[in-house]
């Protein structure tokens, strides 16, 4: 399997009903080895840190098989609007 950032994007959006998701591929020349994501999901309400990023971790399960490093960012609809109006 060949993991890229748009499958990645696809796959949050879908499984986790995700609002917003950016992935950025951040491994030497692009070769899709590493990853950080920003996750904005209402899913994420209520939830622990932990909670949050092993929903993300189990959406991705199979695609994390191929990934070295793997950075996450989630949050809600709320926290998020508040961090880009600061």
């Amino acid at each position: 399997m060949v993991v890229t950032a748009d499958h990645i994007r696809d796959k949050l959006l879908q499984e986790l009903e995700a609002v917003h998701v950016e992935v950025e591929d951040t491994s030497p020349n692009r070769c899709a080895a590493s990853f950080k994501v920003l996750v904005v999901s209402n899913q994420f309400e209520g939830k622990s840190l932990l909670q949050r990023h092993r929903m993300v971790n189990s959406c991705l399960g199979e695609e994390l098989k191929e990934i070295h490093a793997f950075e996450q960012k989630t949050v809600t609809p709320g926290q998020w609007e508040k961090q880009k109006s600061q």
